[in-house]
């Protein structure tokens, strides 16, 4: 997979990002196991990346990043030997990802691009917006309908038939319950 810095430059539009939740240090020479709280690890901890504690001004440089017995580990410039690392756990990593950087993959979105678009049912009608992305073992739309009822819809294509965030949409496909209770 390319590696890739998200280090934008200054003038560039940025948005704040979680990245991930450091860990144990590996080994003695510095080495980092790291929680991804990302969708994109490979890309957000790319060698030269710049990234930030979050709430705080430390600033760190990834020199080095591998998947070890499916952990996630990194090298930072700043922390170069175990104890250095041992003293960075629990540690929250920030970036600062530019606001038009598309996602690595097409068939993936932000949570920003999908917050606030108006929700339409299969037909077209509109139905309501998504106010909120919960993320989970399944992530879900949270969508305030036009009716003010919240509803949670799993976000998976055969629910979620069409998204189109220039447009300002999401289509739903048809059925029953999605967005209201069956006994109304």
């Amino acid at each position: 997979m390319p590696q890739a810095s998200t280090n934008p430059p200054s003038e560039e539009p940025t948005v704040e990002v979680r990245v991930g939740r450091i860990g144990r240090a590996h080994g003695i020479r510095g080495e980092l196991t790291v929680e991804p709280l990302t969708d994109e690890p490979d890309r957000r901890f790319a060698t030269d990346t710049r990234l930030r504690e979050e709430g705080a001004r430390r600033e760190f440089t990834v020199t080095g990043s591998r998947w070890h017995s499916g952990r996630l580990l990194i090298r930072l410039a700043e922390a170069a030997d175990r104890n250095a690392a041992e003293a960075l756990r629990g540690v929250l990593l920030v970036a600062d990802v530019p606001t038009d950087q598309p996602p690595a993959a097409d068939d993936e979105f932000w949570d920003r691009d999908l917050v606030g678009l108006q929700v339409r049912r299969h037909d077209g009608t509109p139905a309501g917006r998504i106010t909120r992305v919960q993320h989970g073992p399944q992530d879900l739309l949270e969508i305030r309908t036009d009716t003010g009822a919240t509803r949670l819809v799993p976000f998976v294509e055969p629910l979620v038939v069409e998204i189109d965030p220039a447009a300002g949409f999401c289509r739903l496909a048809d059925v029953d319950g999605l967005l209201e209770d069956l006994d109304e």
